[in-house]
Order: C-alpha cells, then structure tokens, then sequence
C-alpha cells in the first residue's frame, strides 16, 4: 500500500453489524455481504475489501416497516405532530454531526465508488449545504402557512402536512448527496422513513449511523441493508408505503409500484434515466462546446443521469469538431481518485468495463469508428472513453443510456433530424445547446422546451443549483427534486376551516393564545 498516500489507506475493513430501527442500532448477527472496491491495494491488481454489510430478509423488511409505521402512528405519533421548530432542531442536530465525518465519508466515497477526492468533497460539502439550504427553505413555507385567511365568510389556516411511511432508495453514482435530497425533505416534513442503501455506495454511510439515532426519535428513519428483491420488495408489498422516493432507472421503479397492492394510494417521486442530447451548430464556439462536451459526456466517467450521452454535431463542423475532441479525451488522465489532476477513475462496477466493451463492439460491427486513439483500452478496473462516429439507429449505444465511458457522436444536416429523435425518445430531461446566432436559437429553444425540462444554453447539463427544478418528461422522472419543490412533493396541504362567527373565532383566538396545538399558531421561525 505504500503508492496510496497513508491518509487514504484501508488499514482495518468496516464491518457494519448494526442496522438503525425504532430508534435503536440493532446488533446484526446473521449473514453478511462482503463490499469490495474495485481500487487495488496492492501493486498486482486485486479488488480490496473494504469491509460488510448485513444481508437482510423479509423478517428485518417487516420489522422497519412496523417500526415507521408505529412512529407515524395513524398520523398521532411523535415525529408527524411535532413542532416544525423541533423538527428543524433535530435536523440542525444531525448536520452538525454530520460534518465531523467528512473525512470518514470522503475517504469511503472515493475506494467504494472511484469518486475523485475533489469531487468527493464537493459532495460531502453540497450535502451539508443543501441541508441548510432545506431548513431554511422549510422556515420559509411554514411562515406563509403561520395566518389565517377569510374567503366568503370561512376562516382557514393552510399548511403543508406529512403524507406517511416513506421507502427511500438512493443512487450509487451520488450515494449521499442524490440519496438524501429525497430523504432530507421526506423526514422534515414529518414522514417517517425506511432508507436502504444502493449496492455502491453504502459503507460510507456508517460513519452516520450514530447522528441518525440521536437526532431523531424512534421510528423517525430506519436503516436496513440488503438487495432490492430481498428488502424493497417486502416493504412494498406490505402496502404500508405512502410514498415511493427512488432515483435509479424505470424498471426497478414500476416493479416495485407493481408490488403495492394499492397502487393509487402510492406517491412516487422518481428520479429516472436519460439520454440527454448535446446539440451543436455550425456557429458554435468550437473551444466552449468541445469543452463542455468533455466535461458532460466524462465527469465521473459518464456516471451521471445529468451526463451528455449522444452529440448531435452539424456536418459542417463535423470534421473539425471530432478531430480536436478526441484529441482532448485522449489527453485525459485515469489514475485512483486520490491522484492530482486525475479526470477518470476506476469504475465501481465491476461489470462495467464488459458492458461498454459490449457497445463498442456492436457499434464498429454496424459502421462506426473509435476515433481516438485510447478508445476502448482496457486495465482490470477501467475501459478508456471510446468516441464513436458515425453513430446510427441500429446501434445499441444510440438507444442505450450507456452510464460509463463512450462517446457516440452523430451528424445533422437539418435541425429537424435531432428535434424529431428527441421527440420520439422516452427520454426528456436536458439538453445542451452550443450556438450563438439568436434566430436560430431562439426559435430551437422554444420547441426544446417542450422536450426537456432544461435547455443548457452553451453548457454542459447538470443538476445544480439546487435551487433550481429538477426533472424530467417521460421516462426520466415523475416529480420534481429542487429545495423548493421537494418539500411539496414529500408533503400535502392540509387546512383547519371554520365559520366566521364569534363561537369559532372564540376557540381559534383560545387555540392561538395557549398555543397547545402544533397546528393553529402563527409563530414565525428566524
């Protein structure tokens, strides 16, 4: 281990033995699930264990369900009820223990995904920032609901109420800053939560275990560990779910839908797939577009929902464009993530590799080219960005979202060919448009509008910031994640009505002065 610098070294593998349930980290001593990284320790390479997780069942499915079912307690239990200034207490709580593990969860983000350390860092760090941001935001909407209003002779006080159990089931390529802008919101608002790790991703969330337990009260979120088929799907069928909050693809969502005996009854606030196009003119600015293209087709190595995932390049430029961009990925440098001015990293799938393989071989059997001169090189953990060209619609990489390292690159003549496929795509989430003139944009921006849900003018796609709305059309998501929008989605409007009479103004001024229900008062929080 002596390449790997000593602060980053996995001396001692974690071995997580406990599992977070009616407020209690219960000791786990059944069968457990080695977590392998896909970074070598040793100079030959070998994958390293990191550490184990616990390999649940139905019975512990059943037993965190019970227990966030009784904490929601048929809307009577503690967390639901509670002062919105006492949930945001427990939430300040649990942040400000949750920064004394940066270095914990930095370390763990970068051997179980390959996340770079920089860009592990600014995902600890925009977590922790989104969490405020969310508090903040949830003092906002509660001092809009903190008065009455009196329409044709009612008075009524408006506010935002928790809706009941929610499952949340978070990515591995964002394991703590995508899971928890669905769990964030979802607990704040009142919900009791049942939250399983993704397969990636989930031993750098031991280091929280402990804030968890001792910010909120029991039953308030529950932690269980396991696969899908073996955990989810119980918890599901137990039709005790009100709300399905997941970020990964299509199918895992509707088969657990599908396994909700009362479907009409489940809120989804799905964060799903996309194909996002990049689309470039031919008075594109060559230099920015390349640029940006680099950075949304191979930040993280492709393993973004937000990431380009096909270039739409204007014959014109075609040439030009292809022959300085892969230049550019061919200068790119792959090293561990603790490396400087490492761009790839290895890759925490270790099937991934062969999958990519897999593209590129149908893609060249179909006429296209890798046109760099790295493409498709291979170590035991990694797969170079292969730039393919010329892309058609016969190609699995054209219909695939490939989330890993391949460039497919296509021509247009016309702007009508990539407008048409983005029509006919299940996919609508971004799109980045590189061009300059205004009567050709301005028209292009108009229709993409009704596509996607964001048009990224001269600039990579993303999510950020999270101020902004972030979703999708068809295939991609159902909901909307920002700060704003994700406490509504977690959440209902619910009211107190009464008749404009001295009786009930008598009992609604009593209820205000005494202050005993958490409901009708009109105290701001600063």
């Amino acid at each position: 281990m002596s390449f790997i610098p000593e602060e980053y070294q996995i001396n001692t593998p974690l071995v997580q033995d406990t599992y977070l349930v009616n407020g209690e980290l219960k000791k786990w001593t059944g069968q457990t699930t080695p977590v392998f990284s896909t970074i070598s320790s040793t100079e030959k390479y070998t994958p390293t264990l990191l550490g184990s997780i616990p390999f649940m069942g139905e019975a512990e499915a059943m037993e965190v369900v019970e227990s966030a079912t009784a904490a929601y307690n048929k809307g009577q239990g503690l967390w639901p009820t509670m002062k919105v200034v006492d949930r945001i207490k427990c939430m300040e709580n649990f942040v400000s223990q949750m920064k004394t593990t940066r270095t914990e969860v930095v370390k763990l983000l970068m051997w179980e995904i390959g996340k770079s350390l920089g860009d592990s860092e600014k995902e600890f760090d925009r977590t922790v920032e989104y969490i405020y941001d969310t508090i903040e935001s949830y003092k906002e909407l509660n001092s809009r609901g903190a008065s009455f209003s009196k329409v044709q002779g009612i008075n009524a006080m408006v506010r935002r109420g928790p809706l009941g159990v929610v499952l949340c089931l978070g990515p591995y390529n964002y394991p703590l800053n995508e899971t928890f802008s669905l769990l964030i919101p979802a607990l704040i608002m009142g919900n009791p939560v049942i939250f399983k790790p993704a397969k990636h991703g989930v031993l750098l969330l031991s280091p929280l275990l402990e804030a968890f337990r001792s910010s909120f009260p029991k039953g308030a979120i529950n932690i269980v560990y396991g696969r899908g088929r073996e955990v989810a799907s119980p918890i599901m069928k137990s039709g005790k779910v009100d709300i399905l909050a997941l970020i990964g693809n299509s199918k895992s969502a509707i088969a657990l839908q599908d396994q909700h005996p009362n479907k009409n009854r489940l809120r989804l606030v799905l964060g799903l797939e996309a194909k996002n196009p990049a689309i470039i003119l031919p008075d594109a600015d060559l230099d920015l577009a390349i640029q940006e293209c680099i950075v949304g087709t191979l930040s993280f190595n492709g393993q973004r929902c937000t990431a380009l995932k096909i270039l739409y390049v204007h014959e014109s430029i075609a040439e030009e464009f292809n022959k300085r961009f892969a230049a550019k990925v061919d200068s790119l440098v792959f090293g561990n993530p603790w490396d400087k001015s490492v761009s790839l990293t290895p890759l925490p799938e270790p099937e991934k590799p062969h999958y990519i393989q897999e593209l590129i071989y149908d893609a060249t059997h179909k006429g296209a080219k890798i046109i760099n001169e790295k493409g498709g090189l291979h170590t035991e953990n990694f797969i170079f960005p292969a730039v393919l060209f010329p892309i058609n619609k016969k190609m699995r990489v054209y219909h695939e979202e490939q989330f890993g390292p391949v460039v497919p690159i296509l021509t247009f003549k016309d702007i009508q060919e990539p407008l048409n496929d983005m029509a006919e795509s299940n996919y609508g989430q971004q799109v980045s448009l590189f061009g300059k003139d205004i009567k050709t944009i301005a028209p292009l921006i108009d229709t993409l509008v009704n596509l996607v849900c964001r048009v990224n003018l001269n600039s990579s796609c993303q999510r950020g910031p999270d101020v902004f709305p972030f979703t999708g059309r068809k295939d991609s998501a159902v909901g909307t994640l920002s700060i704003h929008d994700a406490l509504r989605s977690f959440s209902i409007r619910t009211f107190v009505a009464s008749k404009d009479n001295d009786y009930n103004n008598a009992i609604l001024q009593e209820l205000l002065n005494s202050k005993e229900s958490n409901f009708i008062n009109t105290d701001y929080i600063l």
